[in-house]
């Protein structure tokens, strides 16, 4: 039987999702977990395959994988999440067609990006994001790998404000390697008055115009969603979903305090 799963997981202190040899990944500890459970001999006999990749720091809400297992009344959430890190948590399974291939079969990503809003004019922004919408080459705004088409479509960009934070929501058919973290960079030198909305255009013709971006930094992005043409009937699991709550109310807790400690400990101007 073929068992897709919905992952979250805080990418900070793994090198991206990706296995890797002699370093920490996503990958790593569910394919530790699903051998140590029975639940797969090897990620290759499997089948496994997952909705794409994150770099490393970035988080994901909603990161879609899928495997063959004898064994799918083990491939469950909870039993899952025994043998996983607390930073890492399944929470929805579906029974899947055999053929099914979460990267391949998916029609669109959202990817959000949250950052400080002190910095920026928020209506700069969003007006210079209106002129990513579309079809574009975006090789100015990634890291080309191989001979892959840099083509891309962004379908939706929402900017908006929460408090002293700034959300950007990107969706697109698919994102090249950076491409949503050079993005935010591009937008926030607009936004910032670095640049301006004629330089964003020509940063879309690359056969007339090249320049290098540093990418935004890797701990505001995550992966929000993946979307497939037909539904699949995902199964949430409440208890893992309750757990999650539990431990990142916790984890949130701890971070405003050491905001605040940290905020205490530089002398004010």
């Amino acid at each position: 039987m073929r068992v897709a799963l919905k992952i979250a997981y805080v990418g900070t202190g793994y090198h991206g999702s990706q296995i890797q040899p002699d370093v920490g990944t996503i990958e790593g500890e569910l394919f530790r977990a699903l051998t140590e459970l029975g639940i797969i001999e090897n990620p290759k006999d499997a089948g496994y395959s997952s909705a794409g990749r994150t770099d490393a720091g970035v988080h994901a809400r909603e990161m879609v994988i899928a495997f063959d297992t004898d064994k799918p009344n083990l491939a469950i959430p909870r039993v899952i999440n025994s043998r996983l890190p607390n930073v890492i948590w399944a929470w929805a399974r579906a029974e899947v067609p055999d053929d099914f291939d979460p990267r391949r079969w998916a029609t669109s990503r959202r990817y959000r990006y949250v950052m400080s809003r002190e910095q920026y004019d928020i209506s700069r922004i969003r007006s210079a994001s209106k002129i990513l919408l579309g079809t574009h080459d975006f090789i100015n705004f990634c890291i080309r790998e191989g001979d892959q088409s840099t083509t891309r479509t962004i379908e939706k960009i929402d900017v908006r404000v929460s408090g002293t934070l700034t959300k950007i929501d990107i969706q697109a058919d698919s994102f090249l390697w950076n491409m949503v973290r050079r993005i935010v960079t591009a937008l926030t030198m607009v936004g910032s008055g670095v640049r301006d909305e004629e330089w964003l255009q020509q940063m879309l013709e690359p056969e007339l115009y090249e320049e290098g971006l540093e990418c935004a930094p890797a701990y505001g992005l995550t992966l929000m969603e993946v979307t497939y043409p037909q539904p699949i009937d995902w199964c949430e699991d409440a208890y893992s979903i309750r757990r999650a709550n539990e431990v990142f109310h916790e984890y949130t807790v701890r971070h405003r305090v050491m905001a605040e400690v940290m905020d205490n400990l530089v002398p004010k101007e």
